[in-house]
């Protein structure tokens, strides 16, 4: 099978020093990589120049990404050609649009007009005791993935903190038709921690537990063969 993973966090930039970017390491994205490139699949791997990577092997193609705009660039043409996508990165769901002063909403009614400017400074100026930071939300990219190729196989995550298993399960399953997925790895932050990792992996018809990062590789491994 040809398979085309994700890994590791997306950083969006503030200005040319400063982002805002997540802890995600690509450990997951890593142990799973090998996984399948021990079995003789074929695997591309999207990620990031921070992220853990597999040792270079003949059946692997590495390619970096940064932020979501370049994500979704890069996904689009490696979607339509490969059989299966497992999306583990951490892909951020907003990025700044305007970094500003506290001041200059003090002196403004209409806040909306901030959603229109830019910085174009490379570096916003750390004099002001508070600044403020305009967000939008970027686009989702495992919602677009069965537009791409309605024949890949597609494999999605969902993260969440602190809730009950009840709970991350469906959040999983409304995912999973949501997206037309094959598999949603459900995981709670708050259970990933001193080599644990434990996770819900949901399905149409059944829900597999997993407490380390090598059993949810293993799950996966075993439910697309």
């Amino acid at each position: 099978m040809k398979i085309l993973i994700t890994s590791g966090g997306t950083t969006e930039k503030i200005d040319a020093v400063r982002g805002i970017t997540n802890h995600s390491t690509g450990y997951l994205g890593k142990e799973i990589a090998e996984l399948f490139l021990a079995k003789g699949h074929q695997v591309t791997l999207v990620t990031t120049k921070t992220a853990v990577k597999p040792e270079p092997k003949e059946n692997l193609k590495i390619t970096e990404i940064t932020n979501v705009e370049s994500l979704l660039r890069k996904m689009e043409p490696l979607v339509k050609e490969h059989d299966v996508l497992i999306h583990s990165m951490a892909v951020s769901d907003y990025t700044p649009i305007y970094m500003t002063d506290f001041a200059e909403l003090e002196d403004t009614e209409d806040l909306a007009q901030f959603l229109h400017k830019s910085n174009t400074e490379s570096k916003i100026s750390s004099a002001s005791d508070y600044q403020v930071l305009f967000l939008k939300k970027t686009p989702k990219i495992i919602s677009l993935v069965k537009q791409w190729n309605p024949a890949i196989q597609l494999i999605g995550f969902k993260l969440l903190g602190d809730v009950s298993s009840e709970e991350l399960i469906q959040v999983a399953r409304e995912s999973l038709v949501k997206n037309h997925a094959s598999m949603i790895v459900a995981n709670d932050l708050t259970k990933i921690q001193n080599g644990q990792h434990q996770a819900y992996l949901v399905t149409d018809d059944q829900v597999l537990e997993a407490s380390t990062k090598t059993e949810i590789a293993e799950a996966i491994l075993n439910h697309l063969q």
